[in-house]
């Protein structure tokens, strides 16, 4: 119901518990004419009736009035108790809530209740809200985008970069990596991809061996001669290369691992190395250098993240889409991954309440406090005032039956 019918609504109750009290006034008036004229004993019993009714009507009226402004106008001592007891009774209900509604023992119920995981899951099935929510996660994305200033982030990676880079040893680095890959054994691809590489060079490239023998060998050595020569040369490095691909414990590989770690160890622990990458490291990031790279990887990353964003149909969106898909279908079906979440729910939303109850206090207190004096009175006369008007109804009529009780034993009795 809008405040308009409200108004109505207490406009009809205000006049008809008005017009009870006329309605007294009228009978009383009357039984007072009669009773001078007539002696019959009914007319003194209607008249009392009357006259209790207008006084319990007016002193109801009276009670009633006092709370949303002043009776009659007059400045009359604890009326308009609402408009001159605002911030009182903002501060008291916000109190009565905190202390009565938003206690442990009351909110504990229903927030071990809560659960979204399910409600999440059957949300972002749905295709028409996956795509709202990566609109929008897109929308702020590009605006923080459009909004950073871009001197300040490139300043800002720059910086950050120079900071790790200070402490970094690239020697130790490069040398731990060259490890890992050896306790890997993933060198032994190289190694045999190499070996096969060389292995078919030299099968293919058998003119050129046969033509390098013969520029190195004597004038008087027969050409058939050099050409065999030249075939064992070939057959017999292809055939070398060939065990080296095909025979993982072959010597060649344990000598090239053996060689292989010892460069490792003396990269790591031989001071030259650590002054020859440092040189590298300050040459290749020099101030000037560091910030022109810290640029254009800003530059490159903004515009990537961009064209990404703002195409509809880009894989980032796809990822953003299919993993969304994944996401909510684990929320239907994973146990475990639902009893997660919502415990997670569950214990912030609990703990939020806890720590912040006086502040839902403060902005009921706050609110009311900062409402016109006349206006909360408007508000709440409106809510209530239609009760409020039963009272003075039942004022008349009780105040009726008393002095009609208190006339008879007064006349019978005394």
């Amino acid at each position: 119901m809008n405040d308009e019918a409200k108004r109505k609504q207490l406009r009809k109750y205000k006049a008809f518990a008005t017009g009870l009290f006329v309605l007294m006034a009228i009978v009383f008036i009357i039984t007072t004419i009669l009773q001078k004229s007539n002696d019959s004993h009914w007319i003194g019993y209607v008249r009392a009736f009357s006259e209790a009714a207008m006084v319990g009507a007016l002193a109801d009226w009276f009670a009633v009035t006092a709370l949303f402004c002043h009776p009659l106008g007059l400045p009359i001592p604890h009326t308009n108790l609402i408009e001159n007891s605002k911030e009182r009774l903002g501060d008291n209900l916000g109190s009565f809530v905190v202390s009565n509604f938003l206690s442990p023992q009351n909110i504990r119920p229903y927030i071990q209740k809560l659960k979204v995981s399910n409600f999440v899951g059957e949300w972002l099935t749905k295709e028409k809200n996956q795509e709202i929510l990566i609109k929008n996660l897109s929308d702020i994305v590009l605006d923080i985008l459009n909004k950073l200033d871009d001197s300040t982030v490139s300043s800002f990676i720059s910086k950050k970069v120079s900071e790790m880079t200070d402490d970094i040893k690239l020697n130790k680095i490069i040398g731990n990596g060259i490890n890992y890959l050896l306790d890997k054994n993933d060198h032994q691809r190289i190694i045999t991809n190499l070996s096969k590489q060389i292995k078919d060079y030299i099968i293919e490239n058998d003119e050129m061996i046969q033509k390098r023998v013969k520029e190195g060998s004597y004038s008087f050595i027969p050409s058939f001669v050099d050409n065999k020569i030249a075939d064992k040369i070939a057959s017999g490095l292809a055939d070398f290369f060939k065990e080296v691909e095909e025979d993982p414990e072959h010597d060649i590989r344990t000598l090239i691992t053996k060689k292989i770690y010892e460069f490792s160890t003396d990269l790591k622990e031989d001071p030259k190395w650590e002054d020859e990458f440092k040189d590298i490291k300050n040459n290749f990031l020099k101030n000037d250098k560091l910030d022109e790279y810290s640029n254009d990887i800003w530059f490159s990353i903004k515009k990537t993240l961009m064209k990404e964003l703002q195409d509809d149909e880009s894989s980032l969106k796809n990822y953003l889409s299919k993993n969304l898909n994944e996401f909510s279908e684990n929320l239907k079906t994973d146990e475990k991954l639902q009893n997660k979440i919502d415990h997670w729910v569950r214990v912030t939303a609990y703990k939020y309440i806890l720590k912040n109850t006086h502040q839902f206090g403060n902005l009921i207190s706050s609110t009311v406090g900062n409402w016109k004096g006349k206006e909360l009175s408007e508000k709440l006369e409106l809510e209530v005032g239609k009760d409020l008007q039963f009272i003075r109804v039942n004022g008349t009529l009780v105040g009726g039956l008393v002095g009609l009780i208190i006339y008879t034993i007064s006349h019978f009795f005394i």
